[in-house]
C-alpha cells in the first residue's frame, strides 16, 4: 500500500472518509451510484467496466462482478471483454460499450465521426452520457486505488 494506514483502520473507509472528509465521501456517494443507478444493461455496463478494469490493472475491480438480482455474467466473460474486437459471445451493444471504454481511456482524442455514428446508432444519447459518467467513475477511481495500493482493500456493495 502506498498510503500509510493507522493500525486497526478499514483502508477504504480511512482513505476515502477520514483522509479527506471533504471530497471522499462525495466521490463515494458517485461511485456507489453507478453500480445503484445505472439503467444499463448488464453485459454492456460490465463490459465497459471490465475494460476499463484492464486498462487500470485494479485488482478487485477485475475480479468484481456485479450482481444485479442475484445475476451476474457468465464465467469467463472478462476474457471476451479482453478480446473484445473478435469475441463472438458478444452483441454489437457489448461490444461497443467495451470499445467505447477502451478509447475513453486510451486515446478519447481519436473518437471519430465513424465510432460515433456507430454508437448512436446502438445507444440512445441519454445512454451515452450515462455510460460515459459510468466510464469515467471507474477510470478515475480504479485508477486512484491502484495507484494508491488500496485494490487488495476494496469493497463494494452489490447493485
Amino acid at each position: 500500500m502506498n498510503i500509510d494506514i493507522p493500525a486497526g483502520k478499514d483502508p477504504i473507509t480511512y482513505v476515502w472518509g477520514e483522509m479527506v472528509p471533504g471530497i471522499g465521501p462525495a466521490a463515494a456517494k458517485l461511485s456507489l451510484a453507478v453500480y445503484s443507478d445505472s439503467t444499463l444493461g448488464l453485459r454492456e455496463f460490465e463490459a465497459a467496466r471490465l475494460r476499463i478494469a484492464q486498462i487500470n490493472g485494479c485488482i478487485f475491480c477485475q475480479d468484481w462482478r456485479t450482481d444485479r438480482d442475484g445475476v451476474k455474467v457468465e464465467e469467463g466473460f472478462d476474457e471476451a471483454v479482453s478480446q473484445w474486437r473478435t469475441t463472438d459471445a458478444f452483441d454489437d451493444r457489448t461490444r461497443i460499450a467495451a470499445e467505447y471504454a477502451e478509447r475513453y481511456a486510451l486515446d478519447h482524442h481519436g473518437i471519430d465521426d465513424d465510432f460515433w455514428s456507430r454508437f448512436k446508432a446502438l445507444y440512445t444519447e441519454p445512454e451515452i452520457v450515462e455510460l460515459s459518467m459510468c466510464i469515467g467513475s471507474w477510470l478515475s477511481f480504479g485508477r486512484l486505488n491502484r495507484i494508491l495500493g488500496l485494490d487488495t482493500a476494496c469493497a463494494l456493495p452489490s447493485h
